[in-house]
C-alpha cells in the first residue's frame, strides 16, 4: 500500500468507516513510515479538537436561586387565595341563611292577633329568630367575629335537636314538624366553618417572607 492509500484508510478509520484494509497492515506501515506516523498523529489531534469542542453553558445560578426562593411565596399566595375564596362562599351561605330566617320570622313578629293559637309565644319565638338572624348577618359581614357567635349557634342546634328527638320519641310532635330545626344545625355548621376560614384567610405571609431573608 502506498502512503496515500494508508492515509485514506486511516482517515476512514477515524471517521468510523471501513478502511478497506486490515488494521495490522496499517499499524505495520505506521511503524515503518515516519511521514505517515506524523500525519496520523496530527489528524487524530485535529479530529479530537473538532469533536470535543467546549460548549458555553449559561450561568443559571441566579435564576435557580430566585425560583427556589419564590416557590414558598407562591405556595403561600395560592393557599391564601384558596382560603379567601372559601371564606367568600361561606359568607354568602351564612348571609343567605340569615335572610331566610328573617323572611320566616318577621311576618310572625309583625302580624296582628290571630297569628297562631298562642300569639304571644309565637312573637317571642319570632323575636328570638330575628335576633339570631341579625347575628348571622353580622357574622357574614365581619367574618373575623364569627367565632363569637359559634357557641350560641351550637348550643341552640344541640338543644333543638335534642328536644325534637325526645318529643318525637314521646309522640308529642310529628317528625314533619321538626324538620325545620335542621336549619339550625346547618346554620351552626356554616358559622363554625366561617369562623375557622375567617381566621386563616386573614393570616399574613410574614413567616414565609422571614424564611427567605438571608
Amino acid at each position: 500500500m502506498t502512503c496515500d492509500d494508508v492515509r485514506a484508510a486511516l482517515s476512514a478509520r477515524l471517521d468510523g468507516e471501513d478502511p478497506q484494509a486490515a488494521p495490522a497492515v496499517l499499524d505495520a506501515h505506521l511503524l515503518d513510515c515516519v511521514g505517515c506516523r506524523t500525519w496520523s498523529a496530527r489528524v487524530e489531534q485535529v479530529t479530537r479538537l473538532v469533536r470535543v469542542r467546549p460548549v458555553r453553558v449559561p450561568d443559571l445560578t441566579e435564576a435557580v436561586l430566585a425560583a427556589v426562593a419564590a416557590d414558598p411565596l407562591a405556595a403561600d399566595r395560592a393557599s391564601a387565595a384558596a382560603a379567601r375564596a372559601r371564606r367568600q362562599v361561606l359568607r354568602v351561605a351564612v348571609a343567605v341563611a340569615a335572610v331566610a330566617q328573617l323572611a320566616v320570622a318577621l311576618p310572625v313578629l309583625l302580624a296582628g292577633p290571630g297569628v297562631s293559637v298562642d300569639p304571644h309565644t309565637s312573637r317571642e319565638m319570632a323575636s328570638f329568630d330575628v335576633a339570631l338572624a341579625v347575628g348571622f348577618a353580622l357574622a357574614a359581614w365581619r367574618p373575623e367575629r364569627a367565632r363569637a357567635f359559634v357557641p350560641v349557634a351550637l348550643v341552640l342546634a344541640v338543644c333543638l335537636a335534642g328536644t325534637s328527638a325526645v318529643d318525637i320519641a314521646n309522640s308529642t310532635t310529628a317528625l314533619v314538624h321538626e324538620v325545620g330545626h335542621l336549619a339550625a344545625v346547618v346554620q351552626a355548621g356554616l358559622l363554625w366553618a366561617l369562623g375557622r376560614a375567617g381566621g386563616d384567610a386573614d393570616r399574613p405571609l410574614t413567616p414565609a417572607l422571614a424564611a427567605g431573608r438571608g
